[in-house]
């Protein structure tokens, strides 16, 4: 794609696709990722479902394609990436802060500016007491909801 093009959106953000799972919407999200382009990609928690991992759920070429499309937009669009953690992908806490180049970030949460304005983005589980402070609840919580 030629840059002097520019992209269809300044941010896009993309949570909860649990990746590992049966329930991952990850044919949807990459045809929407190769429809549109940005200059930031915001990928809001729980991409990567580690709880199901754990449990035996399954990795498939649809999944590891969610990955190739956001690499072809930083490579296309020299698109930032910014990967929250969020609850089911909390292995990444071992990790946070991280920066890998200029364009590839995890991080626990994020202030995007835009118009002027800046809003707080986080994946939200840190709100949700079960999740934040019973952790053995909400895997209980997972193998009933799965």
């Amino acid at each position: 794609m030629g840059r002097n093009v520019q992209p269809t959106y300044k941010t896009i953000v993309v949570s909860d696709l649990h990746l590992g799972s049966k329930g991952a919407k990850a044919a949807e999200v990459n045809e929407f990722l190769k429809a549109n382009s940005c200059h930031q990609l915001i990928l809001n928690g729980d991409i990567i479902d580690g709880w199901q991992l754990k449990k035996g759920g399954s990795w498939k070429k649809k999944h590891t394609s969610f990955f190739r499309a956001v690499l072809k937009m930083m490579d296309s669009w020299d698109t930032e990436v910014i990967y929250l953690r969020g609850n089911h992908d909390d292995f990444l806490e071992q990790v946070l802060p991280l920066k890998i180049g200029k364009q590839f970030s995890i991080r626990q949460d994020y202030m995007l500016k835009s118009f002027g304005k800046k809003f707080f983005i986080t994946h939200g589980d840190i709100f949700d007491s079960i999740t934040s402070q019973m952790k053995w609840l909400a895997y209980l919580g997972d193998i009933g909801y799965t």
